[in-house]
């Protein structure tokens, strides 16, 4: 049986979920992610829970956060104005968006609560 390896691009559909369950992103209803193991694409954790993975193999994998995002860090939450987004954008909770800075970089950011105003 062929597993997958350092070095092989693979392609896979994913759902990452928060220690309470919530959703915070997901390749289901979009194509399968596609990046090569050990590329330095994706987060270490992830690229370490595919390795050695068959094809059709489904697996459920919890991430230490030294090998995701990090801890969470207050000083990087933002509230933005709705006066400051496009108008076309309705924010949901959870859904992901890439915002441009002033030195033209984008980042991307999670909405993480919605109000009348922000």
């Amino acid at each position: 049986m062929v597993q997958a390896k350092p070095g092989d691009t693979v392609k896979i559909h994913y759902t990452g979920k928060l220690d309470d369950g919530t959703v915070f992103d997901s390749s289901v209803s979009r194509e399968p992610l596609e990046f090569t193991l050990s590329g330095g694409q994706v987060i270490p954790g992830f690229d370490q829970a595919v390795v050695g993975m068959s094809p059709g193999e489904t697996k459920t994998q919890k991430i230490p956060m030294d090998q995701a995002y990090g801890p969470y860090r207050e000083e990087m939450v933002v509230e933005i104005a709705r006066e400051q987004m496009p108008p076309d954008l309705q924010p949901e909770v959870g859904q992901q968006l890439q915002i441009q800075q002033a030195n033209g970089q984008t980042v991307p950011v999670m909405v993480t609560v919605v109000t009348d105003s922000t």
